[in-house]
């Protein structure tokens, strides 16, 4: 646990973006982890399974959040990051928030991709055994995320 948890915390953050939302969905996973870990069968290493679970349970709690305002998911995530300003975990400036802003209008399988390349430094292959996708497909997303993210940025 000590070995992945912050890394796997990041990684949960950058789709839920709120810590204390980060922290519940860290724990769900350590415990879905713990639960599982007998089916665990070694194809993959134990991060990248760890990995998965952690996306797999961001990923259900980002859209329950959103059905139980009855928002769809951009919107939630649009409404979340303008107010990371007043997060007092948010330690970015004016260009992270900007960053997170353009981030957030990529669909969200290139949001992850995006974050797990730029951010997490992950190689394709690890991510190709998480989001359970081909390598040519990873980089093809993470190449429009790219794209999508730059003219963005020129034009704000």
């Amino acid at each position: 646990m000590s070995l992945y948890k912050e890394r796997l915390y990041w990684h949960i953050r950058k789709i839920v973006f709120i810590h204390d939302d980060a922290d519940d969905v860290l724990q769900n996973t350590f415990i879905k982890v713990f639960k599982n870990i007998h089916s665990f069968k070694e194809e993959s290493k134990l991060f990248s399974w760890m990995y998965r679970i952690a996306t797999n349970e961001a990923i259900t709690f980002i859209n329950k959040k959103a059905a139980k305002k009855q928002v769809d998911l951009s919107e939630l995530q649009l409404n979340i990051v303008q107010k990371l300003n007043n997060d007092i975990h948010f330690s970015g400036d004016e260009i992270q928030l900007l960053l997170q802003k353009a981030i957030i209008t990529l669909p969200h399988k290139q949001q992850l991709v995006f974050n797990m390349k730029y951010f997490d430094e992950m190689k394709y292959k690890d991510m190709s055994e998480i989001l359970d996708t081909s390598v040519g497909a990873l980089k093809a997303s993470y190449f429009h995320a790219v794209k999508k993210i730059e003219e963005f940025l020129k034009n704000h």
